[in-house]
C-alpha cells in the first residue's frame, strides 16, 4: 500500500492521512468467486467480512456467541419491574479520529445518525480537581497550550518543571518507530522519566493507561505515547467523542449484519470454531465446528487474544512454530466490570453523561446511560428513574467485594444516589481485553501468517499505523480482508489515519533532535 495526505472528508482533520491500498480488479468475477471464512464477529470480524462481501467473496462468518459485536454486544435481559432491555459492556467512547471504524458505520448509516456527541470528556479526581477538554483548541500545539491554560491539575509551573529533553519524543511520534525505541519501557516510567506532575498523572493514566485495561506499571510505554498522538499532540480531531443513540446492537451491528446478508454472506452466531486446519496441498482452510469440517479457499482469524490462543493451540497444522510461540505469548488484560444499575430516581440535572474518575476505589467511569442512549431514556422517563453504569479496569478482588465498592464510590461523587433505591442491577465480569506489557511488541502477530491464505485480525495485532482500540480493530479487519483480496488480484479498502509523525516541520525538527 502506498500513504498519501489528500483532502480529507469535510470536517476531518485536514492532515489525515489516507492510505492506498495495492491496484487491482474492482470485484470477483463471475465464475472466480472465492469462499473465505472470517473466524469472529466483533469489530475486526466485521470489518473483513463487510470489505470481503464488498467485492463479492463468498463469505461464512462464524461468531462462538449468540449476537454480532464481540466486546461491544449486547442481550436483552428483564428486569424486576418487568422492563424489558438490552445489557451490554456498556460505555464506548467513538472518538472522531476513529475514520475507518467510522467508515465502516457508514455502510448502514452514512450521516453517522445512529451516533450522538457528547460535550465533554470530564476528569474528576478524589481530591477534587476536575479537567475537561471542550474548551481545549483542538489542533496541536495549542491543544497542549489551551489545556495547561485551563487545567487546574497542570499549569504552566508544571510544564517548566518537566524534563524538556525527555518529553520531547511526545512531538514526534512515528510508528513503528515509537516501539523500537518505548516498548521496553513501562507508562509509569515513562512519566516519571519526564517529570509528569505527580497531581496530573490520572489524566495520562484515565484518558491513556487505563483505556487498556491495565495497571500502568505494567504497559509499554510505547503504547501511551501511541495514545498521546492520537488523541491529542497528533490530531486536530481532539477528545471529543460520539456514542451511539441506541444500544450498541440495534444501533450498530444488527444493521450491519443485514447489511451482510444483502451482501451474501452467510452468518453462523452461535458457532464456535473449535480448528483450523490448513488443506494438504496448502491451497485453503478446513473450518472445524462442531457441526462438521468446513472447507474455504481462505480465512480471517478475528478473535479475542484468548481464544486466538486456544484456537491456534488446537490447529497444529497452522503455522510455524516461531509464529505459534508467538501466538501462544499473547496475554489478557486483568479482568474488568461493568455495573449498570436501574435507579428509581434521577440523578441530578449537571450530571454529564459520561465522568472519568481516580483515585475513587478502583472506579474508572460513570455513565449517565439516560442522557444519551435512547432505550435508557425512555425507561427513565416512565418510571422517573435513571440508568447509571460504573466501569472498574484492572479490577482487584472478589467480584461482590467488587462491585460494592463501586457502589460506595459512586455515592461519593454522586451523593444523590445514597437516597435512591436500586430497582435492578446486571454485572459483566469479563477478561478478554489484550494486554500490551512491556517489551511485547516484537513478539506480536501481524496481519500476515505463514500461511498465505489465512490472516489475522483485532485490536490484539501488530500493526504499523497510529491506531489503537476500536480503530485498531477496525484497521486490522480491513487490512486482513486486502491482503487476501491483492493475492487474487482485487481492491482492498482505502484507509485513513491521524499522521503518522508530528504535525508541523517544527515538532518534527525536535523530535529528530530528541532521536539522536
Amino acid at each position: 500500500m502506498t500513504v498519501r495526505a489528500r483532502t480529507a472528508r469535510p470536517g476531518r482533520d485536514r492532515k489525515a492521512e489516507r492510505r492506498s491500498p495495492a491496484p487491482g480488479r474492482e470485484r470477483f468475477a463471475p465464475g472466480d468467486v472465492p469462499g473465505v471464512a472470517v473466524v469472529g464477529g466483533g469489530i475486526a470480524g466485521l470489518a473483513a467480512a463487510t470489505l470481503l462481501a464488498e467485492r463479492g467473496a463468498r463469505v461464512t462468518l462464524y461468531e462462538q456467541g449468540d449476537a454480532l459485536g464481540g466486546r461491544l454486544a449486547g442481550g436483552r435481559t428483564r428486569l424486576a419491574d418487568g422492563s424489558e432491555v438490552t445489557m451490554s459492556r456498556g460505555f464506548h467512547a467513538f472518538f472522531r479520529q476513529y475514520y475507518n471504524l467510522r467508515g465502516l458505520l457508514r455502510r448502514t448509516d452514512r450521516g453517522l445518525d445512529r451516533l450522538r456527541p457528547l460535550p465533554d470528556y470530564p476528569l474528576r479526581h478524589s481530591s477534587g480537581l476536575t479537567d475537561g477538554f471542550a474548551r481545549v483548541p483542538r489542533t496541536p500545539p495549542l491543544s497542549a497550550l489551551g489545556f495547561v491554560a485551563l487545567s487546574p491539575t497542570f499549569g504552566w509551573r508544571d510544564l517548566a518543571a518537566m524534563d524538556a529533553a525527555a518529553a520531547l519524543p511526545l512531538l514526534d511520534v512515528r510508528v513503528p518507530d515509537v516501539y523500537e525505541r518505548f516498548d521496553t519501557v513501562s507508562a509509569t516510567d515513562f512519566l516519571d522519566r519526564v517529570r509528569f506532575p505527580e497531581a496530573a498523572h490520572h489524566l495520562a493514566f484515565e484518558v491513556f493507561s487505563r483505556s487498556f485495561f491495565a495497571d500502568p506499571r505494567e504497559l509499554s510505554a510505547a503504547e501511551l505515547l501511541v495514545m498521546f498522538h492520537i488523541y491529542f499532540l497528533g490530531s486536530a480531531e481532539g477528545l471529543l467523542f460520539d456514542v451511539p443513540t441506541e444500544p450498541f446492537p440495534q444501533a450498530l451491528w444488527e444493521p450491519l449484519g443485514d447489511y451482510l446478508r444483502r451482501a451474501g454472506a452467510t452468518l453462523r452466531t452461535g458457532t464456535p470454531v473449535r480448528a483450523v486446519r490448513p488443506d494438504d496441498d496448502g491451497g485453503g482452510v478446513r473450518v472445524l465446528t462442531d457441526g462438521g469440517a468446513h472447507p474455504h479457499d481462505a480465512a480471517v482469524l478475528a478473535p479475542d487474544p484468548g481464544a486466538l490462543r486456544d484456537l491456534v493451540a488446537a490447529s497444529p497444522g497452522l503455522g510455524t512454530p516461531a509464529w505459534r510461540s508467538d501466538v501462544a505469548a499473547l496475554r489478557t488484560a486483568p479482568p474488568f466490570l461493568v455495573s449498570r444499575l436501574w435507579l428509581d430516581r434521577p440523578v441530578r440535572a449537571e450530571r454529564p453523561g459520561f465522568l472519568g474518575t481516580s483515585g475513587y476505589d478502583g472506579l474508572d467511569n460513570i455513565s449517565v446511560l439516560n442522557r444519551y442512549e435512547g432505550e435508557a431514556a425512555r425507561w427513565a422517563a416512565r418510571t422517573g428513574g435513571s440508568v447509571v453504569e460504573l466501569h472498574a479496569y484492572a479490577a482487584d478482588g472478589a467480584p461482590r467485594l467488587v462491585q460494592d465498592r463501586l457502589l460506595a464510590s459512586l455515592h461519593r461523587v454522586y451523593p444523590e444516589t445514597r437516597e435512591t433505591r436500586i430497582v435492578d442491577a446486571r454485572h459483566e465480569w469479563r477478561a478478554d481485553c489484550p494486554l500490551f506489557p512491556v517489551g511485547s511488541y516484537r513478539r506480536r502477530p501481524p496481519v500476515r501468517t505463514p500461511h498465505p491464505r489465512v490472516t489475522l485480525a483485532g485490536d490484539t495485532i501488530r500493526c504499523d499505523l497510529p491506531v489503537a482500540l476500536m480503530e485498531r480493530a477496525a484497521t486490522t479487519g480491513f487490512l486482513a480482508a486486502g491482503a487476501l483480496l491483492s493475492a487474487w488480484g482485487v481492491r482492498g479498502q482505502t484507509l485513513w489515519t491521524v499522521p503518522r509523525a508530528g504535525r508541523s516541520p517544527v515538532l518534527r525538527a525536535l523530535g529528530a533532535w530528541a532521536r539522536r
